[in-house]
């Protein structure tokens, strides 16, 4: 069974459809009939994509691939007994289970923020509502504020305000730490002087509470918004804490060199949900995607009875970040550059990705 269609999966259903499972039925689980690229959707809230720009049909690619779909919501995994619970109550039998679930972001972390704000994640609940935002934006000017300064705030702030133009003012709450706090002092440079540009306000503090007018802060400040945004680091799903799992700290699924649960050696995990014990957790979306090989490879193994393979992950990874306007800032370790071509560079990359999966 592959439990949610995240990038690694994604590569699992193509490598089935050139070569299928001999004697194996597989099952795909996900909560919705498409996979939504992250990595374009800044692209899409600033403008230079459509929707269907952005997003991979499960239904085909499962076709291809000779798996069934089943366009559900996973609830609770029972590993002792291998079931997979799904939001109807009915409860689906493994022999093996590959999970890839994309980041989730607690929804409670903020007081106020399930009532008020809008959540980046998921992303394909996140592309169906930001248009609100967009109409809203016709009738009246906007104070908007992204809360989050990751990668995915920062660009999500940066394609708003390129977006929106004089109709929004745009904020971006880092949580303390200056934006991009973990990437090399290089990237941070040119994106507080890309944020500068589009007039961005950079408020270097918490944000402890959303209301219907207002953000709290640590400080004590108010800041008015009438659209909170909220891009917080994501965590694991709470449904994995009671699955009998073994899990590190922040309650991801600890995993070894092959992708193998640590507890269980017929479960896999790649992707955001899981958790090297034998290596840092990834901060990039590129070791997901880079897990897709090794994971398809070791599947078939597994369920063909042959010796697995670890999976080495990169030291380090090449992050393309999306500035509003057609213009982008690549890191590469302690590298980075900028420029308008940097975007064109990155829409071929994401464009190839999206299309290799049609």
């Amino acid at each position: 069974m592959l439990l949610c269609a995240g990038h690694a999966h994604l590569h699992v259903l193509h490598d089935m459809a050139s070569l299928a499972l001999p004697a194996t039925r597989v099952t795909l689980v996900a909560p919705a009939t498409q996979f939504i690229y992250s990595a374009m959707v800044p692209g899409l809230v600033a403008g230079h994509y459509e929707l269907h720009d952005c997003a991979i049909a499960l239904a085909p690619l499962a076709a291809k691939s000779k798996t069934i779909f089943i366009d559900s919501a996973a609830t609770a995994i029972d590993a002792a007994a291998r079931t997979v619970t799904l939001a109807d109550g009915q409860a689906l039998h493994y022999d093996a289970l590959s999970i890839d679930t994309g980041p989730v972001i607690d929804r409670d972390a903020i007081a106020g923020a399930r009532e008020h704000a809008l959540f980046v994640r998921p992303m394909e609940v996140f592309v169906q509502l930001w248009s609100r935002l967009l109409d809203l934006a016709q009738t009246r000017s906007l104070s908007v504020a992204v809360v989050g300064a990751g990668a995915g705030g920062v660009e999500i702030a940066m394609a708003l305000q390129h977006r929106l133009g004089d109709r929004a003012r745009v904020s971006l709450v880092t949580g303390g730490p200056p934006p991009l706090a973990s990437h090399p002092p290089s990237a941070q440079m040119r994106v507080m002087r890309a944020l500068k540009r589009r007039g961005i306000t950079v408020l270097q503090d918490s944000c402890m509470e959303i209301n219907a007018t207002q953000l709290r802060l640590g400080s004590g400040a108010r800041l008015a918004c009438d659209a909170p945004i909220v891009a917080i680091g994501a965590g694991a799903p709470t449904w994995l804490r009671d699955s009998g799992l073994a899990l590190d700290e922040q309650g991801f699924i600890s995993t070894g060199a092959t992708l193998q649960s640590v507890s269980h050696a017929e479960v896999f995990a790649a992707g955001d949900v899981a958790s090297r014990v034998d290596a840092p957790r990834p901060k990039s979306g590129v070791y997901a995607v880079r897990a897709g090989p090794p994971l398809a490879l070791n599947l078939r193994r597994f369920t063909g009875g042959g010796e697995l393979q670890p999976h080495v992950p990169q030291l380090r990874s090449l992050n393309i970040l999306a500035c509003g306007n057609r213009y982008a800032i690549a890191v590469w370790g302690e590298w980075s550059v900028e420029g308008h071509w940097v975007w064109w560079w990155k829409n071929r990359i994401d464009r190839a990705f999206v299309r290799q999966y049609r």
